[in-house]
């Protein structure tokens, strides 16, 4: 098994989607909508006017894990002079290829294009299963709110 590492492109969106409902599923959300159709715009938009950036982990033609960058905007502040935020979401990893470091590479490829769009920092509200993956990685904890320095 050989995992590979690429960008997503809109070619992708479908399996992203459903991936990402799986996420939230796990992660115990309510379904009480579709929320595809506004995934779909939400990425679609996003993708299109590089406000969104995602690294995929490949085995082979399946997508194994995922992650989302979402370029964000607020007024500077003292510690995000360049008030460039990047809200991380959307890191997940099938079951099945879980404890790789597939969800730590997908991390670091997605701090790095935070970094590369001038961001002051990353935020994530972090799932209880990977607070220990962003406390590792070097974001500080603040009850479920976690911020990484860059």
């Amino acid at each position: 098994m050989g995992i590979e590492y690429r960008k997503m492109t809109p070619a992708d969106l479908d399996t992203f989607i459903r991936m990402r409902i799986t996420q939230l599923r796990e992660e115990g959300a309510t379904e009480d909508i579709d929320l595809v159709p506004a995934l779909q715009d939400y990425y679609a938009r996003h993708m299109a006017d590089g406000t969104f950036v995602s690294w995929l982990a490949v085995d082979g033609e399946k997508i194994v894990g995922t992650s989302g960058m979402s370029f964000v905007e607020k007024p500077p502040y003292f510690s995000c002079p360049s008030g460039r935020i990047g809200l991380l979401s959307s890191m997940f990893t099938d079951p099945g290829y879980r404890r790789m470091g597939i969800a730590k590479e997908l991390l670091g490829r997605v701090v790095e294009e935070a970094r590369a769009y001038g961001c002051g920092s990353v935020q994530i509200t972090a799932s209880d299963m990977g607070v220990l993956l962003y406390t590792d990685f070097g974001f500080v904890k603040n009850g479920n709110f976690m911020q990484y320095k860059l």
